[in-house]
């Protein structure tokens, strides 16, 4: 059956700012969305507050509306547009569906006579409500934990009583595990019950007898209004159950699962999906299986929307879920689309993978002090990583070496933990460096055996990391000249890094990449395509691996799938790894330059190994590299391709701590060049640029110790602020008071970041901070955007609320902020994107800061005013136009605030004062037609509230 030509307009809800538990894999569902969408001729409205999103675009959706998700603006949106047929609620995570339910009790949908598709209201109710779901495995004959629910908390005391410890507690309508937790010991249990009434929005929680040492799947579905179901991805999770699918360790295809349990639980994933409605479009299936020989099946939880994980599942088979699914919603059958990677073949086939993929998540500790480091049933992690490799070991390097962490990848980096205690402990409780800990456990010798009786992960997986092991052992008995080719094959076969190579062989990463090139063992780059390359892929998505050369008439040639074109490239570095301070805005960018890029002529090649996100969907570049963001992986790339040169400034601090090492090996960096970039960063050879151009700056002094820093503040008078040079989102930024809190600040921070250099300025007490971004060619300046904070300067500029224009800067002020940025763009020669933050105090304009690069605020900006700004600037650094090419035709009428969204409910002891140190995962847009609003008045009432040093 073809689509339903009733269906001419639809309401897509998107999911809000990123928070831990909802991040951007639905602003890649989204944007999928309203793709598949448009390609049917349908008219599209969108409803997100988020501005950092490719999805919030205007080129995308017909109307997007960036208003908050409430069904007071639904209600707007569905008067505004009265030929609206069809809202579609499963690209926008919980938020979405949970809207949507709030708009089914309220009657909007049928006063405005809309259709839902891509579920049912039932089939949502069903899977959130924990009761009802449990009833219904039960009579469909899927197996269950023993659990009850309570509504009291006296209720929830008895269920303890009865079910004895350990327990899970979990909260009924909740998104990422909020309030969810395993009770071990019988003294939590009443503050961990009373968290989860207090978590769910209607106080309600399962309180399940645990599963502990069970293993963990995830299978992700698609069904169409036939009745066809495809199973698109089986993945499994390292961890065994009692840590949240988000914080766990997952694989893909399943490793360790026998044919036969396999066979059943695919039936059940099925069965689960039509028990629950008979909507068309994606599911997401969660199962335990006991860890013995009879590999017992429990359904946990079903989700009727696309999910978490279908993003890493569609990046990790090549089969777009989120678009399939929208095509689905609207009425085909999968027998009617094509295979998106083939071309030649149908969408109704399951995907065969013949490599593995690996994602570890990425977490922040850092960022919350006071914070209880170990992961469990609450999702904790602001981001995550893919490797893809021919074999686990391979795809786990890639994914430790993808996760900027100073790591390069497991063991043989000389930071492995060797106390035994320590390691113990980060086995008992799940830690965020657990994958590390196994392999230093096994280093210390510590059987197998006793491995798994601790964690309950699966021999085969503790199997992989012994194998690993024993082959560094081995390597390192041998020199870099004694070290034979076989040897030399085999390990980057399983993944080692030239550096953990080098480290083994005691000498330089240089030499072991010389040596590889003189014995031929290169890097070859394989298609992701779905089938096992049974049938011709046409999408050029890669990924590397080592193979056994091929002997071709005499010869060798490794088989490598990437063909090289004659046309003229441009590599664009991503962001790697979501994390605090480098989020979605800069995957935007990104995307943003691609495009650009590809309307100036070139052929875009996109590297990055985010599976959250847009820049690494097949179709947004020429060729994506799905690959770490990491320098060996880069130059090896930029080796087989030769392009003109690499994009650096709209990755955030990932690319652009890579830029001197292009530089240094003699790789052209589009835009800005390496040293203005350098000067920019380092705070001492910048104030000295800010001197020589009569700029105001606060006083300062640059140190390397504690004695230098000292010594520094008799001459600058405290409060000071300490910041460390080449970091982000704030990055160990502290006000301090007096010289004992000095002391021990700089101690800490050259003890986690050595040699670096730290500029200590006198902190400009209440002074407003406010920023600007622009763009240069090295001759011309076209300011974008001048935001004021609302918050005093010391918080940082990701956790104020943002206003744009500015509400309450005189005139003078504005002129020197507008001098200030024409001077500073072109003393560093900026090619590209500039940001700088300014503090203003008794009228006079200081520069706290400059970043030539793409900044946090440049897609915020862009939202705003409805302009293409970073398409304008890849232009420019590709010197394809100059700055003066362009018009500029902002619209905003009243103001743009950019408000910061936190994710403290997922950290409940620490303490949730701003300061210097972005803590914000997310933020929203608010639009208001003057200052006299009520939102602005309150924001403004409380600015001071929160600082802290």
């Amino acid at each position: 059956m073809p689509k339903n030509k009733k269906i001419k307009s639809v309401l897509i809800i998107g999911s809000g700012p990123i928070i831990i538990g909802q991040a951007c894999e639905f602003d890649y569902s989204g944007s999928q969305s309203i793709r598949s969408m448009k390609e049917e001729g349908i008219e599209v409205t969108l409803i997100n507050s988020n501005p950092a999103t490719i999805m919030t675009d205007p080129s995308l959706a017909d109307n997007v509306y960036l208003k908050p998700l409430t069904t007071k603006s639904i209600i707007e949106i569905l008067k505004k547009h009265p030929n609206i047929d069809a809202v579609l609620p499963t690209m926008g995570g919980q938020t979405a569906l949970n809207l949507c339910i709030e708009a089914q009790d309220k009657g909007i949908w049928e006063d405005f006579d809309i259709d839902l598709i891509g579920v049912d209201i039932d089939a949502i109710k069903i899977t959130e409500d924990r009761e009802q779901f449990r009833q219904l495995m039960i009579e469909i004959g899927i197996g269950q934990a023993p659990s009850t629910t309570a509504t009291s908390f006296l209720k929830g005391k008895e269920i303890a009583q009865e079910y004895g410890f350990p327990l899970v507690i979990r909260p009924s309508f909740t998104l990422g595990g909020y309030g969810a937790s395993i009770v071990y010991e019988k003294e939590d249990f009443d503050d961990l019950l009373r968290r989860g009434l207090e978590a769910s929005p209607i106080h309600e929680v399962i309180i399940d007898k645990a599963l502990l040492g069970w293993k963990e799947y995830e299978l992700e579905l698609l069904r169409d209004k036939n009745d066809n179901v495809v199973i698109i991805c089986t993945i499994e999770n390292m961890d065994p159950m009692g840590i949240h699918t988000g914080d766990s360790i997952t694989v893909a295809p399943a490793m360790t699962l026998s044919d036969t349990t396999y066979q059943r639980m695919r039936d059940m994933a099925i069965k689960m999906m039509r028990s629950i409605g008979d909507f068309a479009g994606g599911c997401n299936v969660q199962f335990a299986v006991s860890p013995d020989e009879k590999e017992d099946i429990i359904a946990i939880e079903i989700n009727p929307r696309v999910s978490r994980s279908s993003a890493l599942a569609s990046k990790a088979t090549g089969y777009p879920i989120a678009k399939v699914a929208t095509k689905l919603a609207i009425g085909y059958h999968l027998d009617e689309l094509e295979n998106q990677i083939t071309k030649t073949t149908s969408a109704l086939f399951e995907p065969t993978l013949d490599y593995v993929i690996v994602k570890i998540p990425r977490w922040n500790f850092d960022k919350f002090e006071g914070s209880e480091r170990t992961v469990g049933l609450q999702m904790k992690s602001v981001g995550e990583v893919m490797g893809i490799g021919r074999s686990f070991q391979e795809a786990l390097h890639k994914a430790t070496q993808s996760l900027e962490i100073k790591r390069n990848g497991i063991g043989a980096d000389g930071k492995s933990y060797n106390n035994y205690e320590e390691v113990i402990n980060k086995l008992k409780y799940p830690s965020w460096d657990r994958v590390f800990a196994l392999y230093d456990a096994i280093q210390m010798g510590i059987p197998l055996s006793r491995i798994h009786e601790i964690t309950k992960i699966d021999m085969w997986f503790l199997r992989q990391y012994e194998e690993l092991y024993f082959l560094e052992k081995e390597i390192s008995k041998f020199t870099l000249e004694s070290l034979s080719p076989e040897l030399l094959l085999e390990a980057k076969q399983k993944g080692y890094g030239d550096r953990q190579i080098a480290h083994m062989l005691d000498c330089y990463e240089s030499e072991v990449h010389k040596k590889r090139q003189e014995l031929d063992i290169k890097r070859v780059y394989k298609l992701v395509d779905t089938c096992a390359a049974e049938f011709k892929a046409q999408t050029p998505y890669y990924y590397s691996t080592f193979e056994s050369n091929m002997i071709v008439n005499g010869k060798s040639y490794p088989e490598n799938e990437s063909v090289v074109t004659d046309k003229k490239k441009v590599v664009v570095l991503g962001s790697g790894p979501n994390r605090i301070g480098q989020g979605i805005e800069f995957d935007y960018c990104c995307v943003h330059g691609v495009l650009a890029a590809k309307e100036a002529g070139y052929e875009t090649i996109m590297i990055n190994c985010n599976p959250e996100t847009v820049s690494t969907d097949f179709d947004t570049a020429d060729k994506l590299y799905f690959e770490p963001v990491f320098w060996e992986h880069i130059y090896d790339i930029i080796q087989h391709e030769k392009p003109e040169g690499v994009i650096v400034q709209l990755g955030g601090q990932t690319a652009l701590k890579l830029a001197e090492k292009l530089d240094k090996y003699g790789i052209k960096i589009i835009g800005t060049s390496f040293e203005a970039l350098d000067l920019a960063e380092d705070r001492g050879r910048f104030s000295t640029l800010l001197k020589d151009l009569e700029i105001p700056y606060p006083k300062f002094g640059t140190a390397t110790t504690a004695d230098e820093a000292a010594a520094i503040a008799d001459d600058l008078d405290f409060p000071i602020l300490v910041r460390p040079s080449y970091v982000l989102g704030g990055q160990g930024m502290k006000i301090v008071i007096n010289k004992r809190e000095l002391e021990e600040h700089v101690v800490d921070l050259l003890r986690k970041i050595p040699n670096n250099v730290l500029l200590l300025d006198h902190y400009l007490d209440g002074a407003i901070e406010a920023e600007a971004d622009a763009i240069c060619d090295g001759e011309n300046v076209q300011i974008i955007g001048i935001m004021e904070h609302i918050e005093p300067c010391g918080v940082h500029s990701g956790d104020s609320n943002a206003t744009l224009p500015p509400f309450n800067l005189g005139e003078f002020v504005m002129q020197q902020i507008k001098d200030h940025t024409h001077k500073i763009a072109k003393a560093l020669k900026t090619v590209g994107l500039i940001n700088i933050q300014f503090a203003i105090k008794d009228d006079v304009v200081y520069i706290i800061e400059a970043n030539p690069r793409a900044s946090r605020t440049v897609p915020f900006i862009a939202k705003a005013y409805g302009e293409p700004y970073v398409n304008f600037a890849t232009k420019v650094m590709l010197g394809a136009n100059k700055v003066t090419d362009f018009e500029y035709n902002p619209q905003l009428s009243g103001y743009a605030i950019k408000q910061p969204v936190f994710s403290f409910n997922k950290f409940p002891n620490v303490d949730k004062r701003l300061g210097p140190e972005m803590k914000s995962t997310g933020e929203s847009i608010l639009f208001i037609d003057s200052l006299k609003d009520d939102e602005f008045y309150e924001l403004y009432s409380r600015r001071k509230m929160y600082l802290t040093k």
